[in-house]
Order: structure tokens, then sequence, then C-alpha cells
């Protein structure tokens, strides 16, 4: 593989139950906390030549649960909890959008990874996007990513949308050992 091509991949990842602890609609620094393993499945696919890219749905902005400001804050603090560990993010990504939006940034639309793609030059049929929702199969699937669930956070479990994943794993670390290990099979023969 090129480094070219290597750029030209990413991994998706939602934030709440995926990369932070799931709770309802949180608007609080005091209730982050990062997924174990997280930190390290971040650092071995950026090593692996991915971008890292986070793309959240934060409708708690639309009904008003917090503002703005305070999910900035939320995210610097996460960045600064994730850099302590070496692990970082190539960019993130937020729809504050309310779930009757209609917004194509609102997973499962698909515009969060259209403005990735446009800045890092992806080419979303070598991407991942790992996830805990249906709405984020979804969003790989139309996207033409492979959508990876984890049985964290929602697990798939908020049965919103018809969408099969191609992979179930545990958790982020065993989706990113997954991952690296698919990458290695499909291109040991290149």
């Amino acid at each position: 593989m090129t480094r070219l091509q290597a750029r030209r991949r990413a991994v998706f990842l939602d934030r709440d139950g995926v990369l932070v602890r799931e709770v309802d609609y949180l608007g609080h620094v005091d209730r982050l906390a990062v997924m174990p393993g997280a930190a390290a499945a971040m650092k071995a696919l950026r090593a692996a030549g991915f971008k890292v890219v986070v793309a959240t749905n934060q409708s708690g902005v639309a009904r008003g649960y917090f503002s703005l400001n305070r999910l900035r804050e939320i995210h610097r603090e996460l960045k600064r909890r994730l850099a302590r560990s070496g692990a970082k993010w190539d960019a993130l990504y937020f729809s504050p959008h309310g779930p009757d939006s209609g917004h194509s940034w609102r997973k499962p639309g698909i515009g969060m990874l259209q403005a990735a793609c446009r800045r890092f030059r992806l080419d979303l049929r070598a991407c991942y996007f790992i996830g805990d929702s249906t709405a984020d199969v979804l969003c790989a699937r139309r996207a033409g990513c492979v959508p990876v669930l984890v049985r964290t956070g929602k697990g798939g479990r908020d049965g919103k949308y018809r969408a099969r994943p191609e992979k179930t794993c545990r958790d982020l670390a065993a989706a990113a050992r997954w991952i690296l290990a698919r990458e290695k099979t499909r291109h040991k023969w290149v």
C-alpha cells in the first residue's frame, strides 16, 4: 500500500457509547469517562495509517439541555484526556441538530462523513465506521464504509433502523483489532 493510499483511509468513531461511556445527554465534564482501551485503539489505528475521525450526534444542543460552548468544553476535555494517553483524533465533527431536523449532518445522514472526505480526500469505500447504534450502521452503509457495531453503549439495541453491521465486536479495542487484522489479510497479497 502506498503512503497516498494510507492517507485516504479513515476510521470514523461515534462518541457516546464507543469512545466515552454512554450517559443520557452528556452535558457536563464531570460525567465524562473515556472507555477502557479507547486511547490504545485510537493510537493503533493512527499508527496503521488511518485517520481517526469522531462523528457524533449531539441533539442535546437543539433540545436546550446544554449549549454549544458546553459541548466544546466537553470535547476539549476529552481531547486532553486522550492526549494524556498519547492518543488523538484527526478531526471531530458533531451534529447539534434535533432528530426531526432532517439535517444531512445528523446520522444516519452522511454529511459529517462527506465533510471529512473532502477535508482528507478519503476513499469512503476504504473506511470503517465504529458505532453502537443502528443509526451509525446505516450511516456507514449509506456512505459506503464498512460498519462495525460495538456492544458497549446502545450495543445496537436501539432498534431504530434496519441495518446490519459487517462485524460486531465487544468494544472499540476489539473493533480496532478486527480492522487491523482484516486490513493485514486484505493487503497481504498486494
